[in-house]
């Protein structure tokens, strides 16, 4: 296992942790090639039930992808990567929380963002500073639009300028914020909760809806209403309603 990149599995949550402090913990091509590797190996782990990805310390979650020192050709190969990583965690068939603590710039938003939901400690900064050095958030833009008012998104873009976590919040970007002494005990305690529900129906029902955004109302309807058929005939969705008529904690299997 790369010292730069740590992946462990725990009361059945998988734990990405991005270790590079002292580079603001970005990503380089390395890194990202690693990231894949750990994503197909939480997959594919039956004992997995929720995934987590967070960044060693305390000042940074991460500041995107590693760009100083490397030549042109390869910092376009990490453009290319890092959004393919993108895809891929935007697509996960398990539940997946970032845990933000300190900065979260440029790059860096998109992995927050491709993630289902996002904890911050309340002293967390955010902000894409791309235009500053003349660049763009390109492949984070998506993302970006996928969750905020275009103006607001606009604003921050154009702008550079970080915004505080409570902005973050109410922009959309992330789904809760929390006293930093008690971001910890938050993350756990989500992670303890989306462990106890069907693997089945959350995979389903995650890819059924990441299929379902480009389609228009009609098409994502009767895509969904056959989505719903599979879902009901699984074992889990049967053991559900048994345990809610029985008044008894449900059991999943993941069948």
């Amino acid at each position: 296992m790369s010292e730069e990149l740590l992946y462990k599995v725990e009361n059945s949550a998988a734990y990405i942790t991005i270790n590079r402090e002292k580079q603001r913990n970005t990503i380089s091509p390395a890194v990202i090639k690693l990231f894949h590797e750990y994503l197909d190996a939480a997959e594919k782990d039956t004992n997995v039930r929720a995934l987590l990805i967070t960044g060693a310390g305390n000042k940074c979650f991460s500041a995107g992808a590693q760009l100083a020192g490397s030549a042109p050709e390869e910092g376009m190969d990490v453009f290319a990567k890092y959004a393919e990583l993108l895809k891929r965690l935007a697509s996960f068939p398990k539940p997946t929380v970032a845990r933000v603590k300190g900065y979260c710039l440029a790059g860096g938003m998109g992995f927050m963002l491709a993630c289902d939901i996002v904890i911050a400690g309340d002293d967390s900064q955010f902000g894409t500073p791309e235009v500053n050095v003349g660049l763009w958030p390109m492949m984070i833009g998506a993302l970006i639009f996928r969750n905020v008012p275009m103006k607001k998104a606009m604003e921050m873009i154009l702008l550079g300028e970080k915004i505080s976590a409570k902005d973050a919040l109410a922009m959309g970007l992330v789904t809760r914020i929390v006293p930093t002494d008690q971001l910890d005990g938050t993350v756990n305690a989500i992670l303890k909760s989306l462990i106890l529900k069907s693997p089945i129906g959350i995979k389903i029902g995650k890819e059924a809806f990441h299929n379902a955004a480009s389609m228009s109302l009609d098409d994502a309807l009767e895509f969904l209403s056959g989505k719903l058929m599979e879902v009901a005939a699984t074992e889990d969705a049967k053991e559900g309603i048994a345990a809610f008529i029985e008044k008894r904690e449900p059991k999943f299997t993941g069948k």
